[in-house]
């Protein structure tokens, strides 16, 4: 299936990802079928789709109203799959459950389809194995919100075919996502990983009362955070180098960096330092709630998308 010729997309798991990606696929004119077997999951999924679509709205022109006729909602995968182009499963991050799901989907499917989880950390491998036709599934692993946040991680198993991917990877670029290609399976992916790696040592300065939870988030968001927006770790140290661009910065700052890498935390997740971050949140939150948290979070990054969409050069 060409990626140009994708017109339904099936989201079989219609959580918080999977609505976020229907709202996704619904702005970009594409008929969904969406399914989950949760009580209430139809009235979730379209109260999300609702809730996201001004938003939407301000990044690109659509109309006032989501196109509510092409969203179908299915109890069982199965009648959500007939017709669909692709798939994306955001099923709950259990690998038994995920196993059985794609397996369970693979059997109802045109082999030509692909089907794209949106796991977090599992290994396709290890999910694909009871598929009959494990060459066409990936990983197609979105950021929180997948409606706003454009980078998707595309991932094949050992027995993913090249095709699934290259697929998988068009067809994410041509609904305006920001696809990566993670050549080989690590648990976590890419971003995650980096995630992880930055937050074990800041959970490190909290235990050492290096500094409290709200300077330390602000160290981020006033700082690093503002050019990670722009350019990733790679190219902003290449520009800290000056004209010399990265040779002149690994050679000045490259012995002092690696130094620092031994003196990095191994913090273990006791119940104090639990107490610590919670009490930590609940100050910088400063009474707002999630919900609250979470429109401000989108306010923020619709506007950040705005503008770099008007200046992208």
């Amino acid at each position: 299936m060409s990626q140009t010729a994708i017109r339904r997309v099936a989201v079989i798991g219609a959580g918080t990802i999977g609505a976020s990606w229907a709202a996704v696929f619904l702005a970009r004119g594409l008929r969904v079928a969406a399914s989950d077997p949760a009580p209430g999951a139809e009235t979730f999924v379209r109260g999300f789709v609702a809730a996201a679509w001004p938003s939407l709205a301000r990044l690109s022109p659509l109309p006032a109203e989501p196109p509510w006729a092409a969203l179908s909602f299915h109890p069982e995968p199965e009648a959500a799959l007939a017709g669909a182009e692709f798939v994306q499963e955001s099923g709950p991050e259990r690998e038994e459950l995920k196993r059985a799901l794609l397996a369970r989907l693979d059997a109802a499917l045109d082999p030509a389809v692909v089907i794209a989880s949106s796991s977090s950390g599992l290994l396709m491998s290890r999910i694909q194995r009871d598929c009959r036709h494990p060459e066409r599934c990936v990983i197609g692993h979105p950021f929180n919100p997948p409606h706003l946040v454009p980078l998707v991680e595309v991932v094949g198993g050992d027995k993913t075919a090249p095709w699934a991917i290259d697929q998988a990877l068009a067809f994410y670029t041509a609904v305006d996502k920001a696809p990566i290609h993670i050549r080989r399976e690590v648990r976590g992916h890419v971003a995650n990983r980096l995630q992880a790696a930055l937050w074990r040592e800041a959970l490190h300065l909290v235990a050492e009362d290096v500094a409290s939870v709200a300077d330390i988030d602000t160290a981020i968001s006033a700082g690093p955070g503002l050019r990670w927006a722009l350019m990733g770790p790679h190219l902003t140290f290449h520009l800290a180098g000056g004209v010399g661009g990265i040779d002149h910065f690994l050679d000045q700052f490259a012995a002092p960096m690696s130094a620092w890498w031994k003196d990095l935390g191994d913090p273990s997740l006791t119940p104090g330092l639990r107490d610590k971050l919670i009490a930590g949140i609940a100050e910088e939150a400063g009474g707002r709630d999630i919900v609250q948290l979470e429109a401000r979070r989108d306010r923020f990054l619709v506007d950040l998308l705005a503008m770099k969409a008007a200046r992208d050069d």
